[in-house]
């Protein structure tokens, strides 16, 4: 076994090895969890019958006034970075904590991104700033706001965010404009707007945990899933009775056979005609500090995009509870790629 895996998570085992090393290219969605409107609106705009959706939720999802971008920072013109953070928000067990972090930086000369992914036990070391795990600082920003600076919880929000983007600017050495965060219940609403996805349940699944309503119940085998069912597979980890362990890298994998599955269907006739919902969805539940317009611009530079035009890199590291530390000469490839795809 390898220490650089990460172990499933209240478990003191290590992961199988991750493939370590590898710049890895997956789909689209895949990629760029949380800026799915670029994939699931992009279409939309070349659609007649649903252009109002697209631009209803343009409007939903930026959370700043549509300010004009001067024509040569639009991102149009130059490359930009953008931190990208999956949140859990549910009614019962939701936090603040942002269980997917990635950064990505796309360039419009050569229609390219590039796109960091970091595990979110990463012990964050950074000049300024106290010491703490990578996915709990978007919270502590927040409640900083509110505590120390006396602001309105949507204020708090968007002053949480410029303060990712700060940090994170800091951390990798580029210049980073704009926060994008997504929370589970858009997963959710996706897959049901799509009536369900097809997927191959690798185990039994049995969890349940009353403290937040979790309860997981799903069979092995190729089955059609709603959207609960859907997040439940991807989010398990074991049982209650600590059977059926199912590691981090587990659920990457599971992960990119549902996000796959997604960009299959909305690619077939049967999705199309569903788009609509599938907008709506999104909009409701995606939410990014880039005004309107500059959403729009970005759908219209990048429309055609591919997997072979997306670069991933994971992220390596060493597991001891409670953090992850990560492999330093990764994290150096890792801000040279970024600062690379800034300066093409």
């Amino acid at each position: 076994m390898s220490q650089n895996a990460l172990p499933p998570r209240a478990s003191g085992k290590t992961a199988p090895k991750s493939g370590k090393g590898k710049k890895k290219k997956r789909p689209v969605l895949r990629v760029l969890l949380s800026l799915m409107l670029v994939v699931l609106v992009v279409v939309a705009l070349y659609l007649g019958n649903i252009v109002k959706k697209a631009g209803d939720a343009l409007d939903t999802s930026s959370t700043v006034d549509n300010v004009t971008v001067p024509a040569a920072e639009s991102v149009k013109k130059k490359a930009v970075g953008i931190v990208l953070l999956g949140m859990d928000t549910r009614p019962k067990g939701g936090t603040m904590n942002t269980d997917v972090m990635m950064v990505a930086v796309f360039n419009p000369n050569t229609k390219t991104a590039t796109v960091v992914s970091m595990p979110r036990d990463t012990l964050i070391e950074l000049d300024g700033y106290k010491e703490r795990k990578a996915n709990s600082y978007y919270a502590n920003f927040y409640n900083q706001a509110i505590e120390e600076k006396g602001l309105s919880k949507d204020a708090a929000k968007e002053d949480a965010r410029q303060a990712m983007s700060r940090m994170m600017s800091k951390y990798y050495g580029i210049d980073i404009k704009y926060t994008g965060i997504i929370n589970f219940q858009g997963f959710v609403d996706v897959v049901d707007a799509l009536h369900g996805i097809k997927a191959d349940v690798d185990i039994n699944m049995r969890y349940v945990d009353t403290a937040d309503g979790t309860n997981i119940n799903l069979k092995k085998g190729v089955q059609t899933l709603n959207g609960q069912q859907t997040l439940d597979f991807v989010r398990y980890r074991k049982s209650n009775d600590g059977s059926n362990m199912s590691s981090d890298f587990d659920r990457n994998q599971r992960e990119s056979q549902v996000l796959s599955l997604i960009t299959d269907k909305m690619k077939s006739l049967n999705g199309v005609t569903k788009l609509g919902d599938v907008i709506e969805a999104v909009g409701k539940n995606f939410s990014i500090d880039m005004p309107s317009n500059e959403m729009q611009n970005m759908l219209k530079t990048y429309f055609g995009i591919s997997s072979s035009d997306i670069t991933l890199i994971q992220l390596e590291g060493t597991w001891k509870s409670p953090y992850v530390y990560l492999d330093e000469s990764k994290l150096d490839e890792a801000r040279a790629a970024l600062q690379a795809k800034m300066a093409e």
